[in-house]
């Protein structure tokens, strides 16, 4: 016959740290994720930065990826884009945007991450970009991406009159 105290003291205790053992794992494979995503990510800017076509758009799903740009016309699925962006690519200057901070996410099954990042860029000041990555085989694909540019509250009025503006006259 088993006895209980032998039980309590060595077998309860050795389960609860295969669990933990288990979830600091898992913990782990989760941050080795993320670090993918974030040079990913990083890797897209600099092609971007580098006006490298080829390598800048490698890192959508496909084509029916989403960009969506500043101007609220700007909603493209990548086989849109792709002519929209061929010229700034071609010219050796498409655009630069350095990422500042970001944060990623990762879905509970580990095959889908979102992120928001916060941009530096020459061109439209501060930025901000979120997006939606999935993973196909073993590389983190872009899926959708979003560009924005934050306005201050203290400003927010005048801007929408502004917006308001160019898009009536």
């Amino acid at each position: 016959m088993i006895n209980k105290t032998f039980v309590y003291i060595l077998i309860i205790p050795a389960l609860f740290m295969l669990i933990a053992s288990c979830s600091s794992g898992n913990e782990q494979s989760r941050e080795v994720e993320k670090k993918a995503i974030n040079t990913i990510l990083d890797d897209w800017h600099l092609a971007a930065s580098e006006a490298n076509f080829e390598r800048y758009f490698m890192h959508f799903t496909g084509d029916s990826a989403i960009f969506m740009g500043t101007d609220a016309t700007e909603r493209w699925t990548v086989a849109e884009f792709k002519p929209w962006a061929k010229p700034y690519f071609d010219d050796g200057e498409a655009w630069d945007f350095t990422p500042v901070e970001r944060h990623v996410y990762l879905s509970d099954n580990g095959q889908t991450a979102w992120f928001d990042e916060s941009l530096d860029t020459p061109n439209l000041g501060p930025a901000r970009g979120s997006g939606v990555l999935v993973k196909q085989t073993e590389t983190w694909k872009i899926a959708h991406y979003n560009l924005s540019i934050p306005i201050p509250n203290a400003i927010a009025d005048t801007v929408v009159k502004q917006i308001d503006k160019a898009l009536n006259d």
